[in-house]
């Protein structure tokens, strides 16, 4: 089924005015992507994708990054934007989208963000904590305890300093154990206090933020036919060039889902089977730590899904949610004399 002509391809001035913003998120599998394309279709707009790994160049089949087939003529921004090497986080990510979204903004298009980075999502619509910048010298050094006495040491020195940021970092989450670690070093503060005093309460854009939720066992079906999809795809052979190109294992990027597993099986840590297997679990567990960062998230109104629905009937599903939505802000609009209303072109 194609899916509807847009009923609003245009913002009107008063909802230019109040900066809405959409947001469709949810866990890794649960078919948002799909959903998003279809949606921007009937509103004539992007997707901004909010993918802490579709930002890296290279790495197209492990971070399912759409096709351009796929993408059925809708633009896609903010990914490829790095290379493997390249440090990438949450404040740059808030740069270049918020640009992506004042231009649409601009042209008096709905920005539509797509994703499931719990993170990149919350600074975007929430605002970002003024930590310290990196400090080359200290991270380093904990790179380098982390190679000499282990991961492990390292987590237990962050439980210690700043047990509430530790409590939510898997322990072998070593770029951000040490960022937390260094932000503590620079600052003498632990993150938390820091995230606890900004609490988050910058507000940029009038925000709709729309989850999809799928029954447990259906996700985790759908997170292995995706895997065994990749897998017959050619991601093997996109990690080998990856690391024949001189990428590290060591790197943010190579440590992904699915990369480093296939990094550790091409160099005989284990077998094929074993690489599957760990391949699925690791996914699993990420998405149950989706799962729990969305449900603290205020403001997510979710959108039910099942084997049964199509992404036809999820787009439009989302699309009255957006309609009711951008008819919020017209109706709140104050009300105009007859001059303003013939200068923002307003009949009736």
């Amino acid at each position: 089924m194609s899916p509807r002509a847009a009923v609003r391809t245009e913002l009107t001035a008063h909802q230019r005015r109040r900066r809405p913003l959409v947001v469709l998120l949810g866990p890794t599998a649960v078919g948002k992507s799909a959903v998003g394309i279809r949606v921007a279709q009937q509103y004539g707009t992007e997707v901004l994708t909010a993918d802490s790994r579709q930002v890296y160049r290279g790495m197209d089949i492990g971070t399912d990054k759409p096709t351009f087939e796929e993408r059925q003529g809708v633009v896609h921004r903010l990914i490829d934007l790095a290379d493997p090497d390249e440090s990438f986080n949450a404040g740059r990510y808030r740069r270049e989208a918020i640009h992506e979204i004042e231009r649409l903004l601009g042209e008096g298009r709905l920005p539509l963000v797509v994703g499931g980075t719990g993170l990149y999502i919350r600074t975007l619509v929430r605002g970002l904590v003024e930590a310290p910048q990196a400090d080359p010298v200290i991270r380093q050094e904990l790179t380098r305890l982390a190679e000499e006495r282990g991961r492990e040491e390292l987590y237990a020195e962050l439980t210690r300093v700043d047990p509430p940021t530790a409590s939510r970092l898997h322990p072998h989450d070593s770029s951000k154990v040490i960022r937390a670690l260094e932000v503590y070093r620079v600052s003498g503060r632990p993150l938390s206090q820091l995230q606890a005093e900004h609490a988050f309460q910058e507000r940029p854009f009038a925000t709709l933020l729309l989850g999809i939720d799928r029954p447990r066992a259906e996700l985790y079906r759908r997170i292995e036919a995706r895997i065994d999809w990749q897998l017959a795809h050619g991601m093997i052979e996109e990690t080998r060039r990856l690391l024949a190109r001189g990428y590290s294992r060591e790197s943010g990027a190579m440590k992904g889902l699915g990369y480093r597993h296939i990094a550790a099986h091409l160099a005989g840590e284990y077998d094929e089977a074993e690489m599957v297997r760990r391949f699925k679990q690791d996914t699993r567990q990420f998405a149950k730590r989706q799962w729990t960062w969305f449900r603290k998230e205020p403001d997510i109104i979710w959108l039910s899904a099942s084997a049964a629905a199509s992404t036809d009937e999820l787009a439009e599903a989302v699309r009255g949610h957006i309609d009711r939505f951008l008819r919020s802000l017209d109706d709140a609009a104050p009300r105009t004399s007859a001059v303003e209303q013939e200068r923002e072109g307003v009949h009736g």
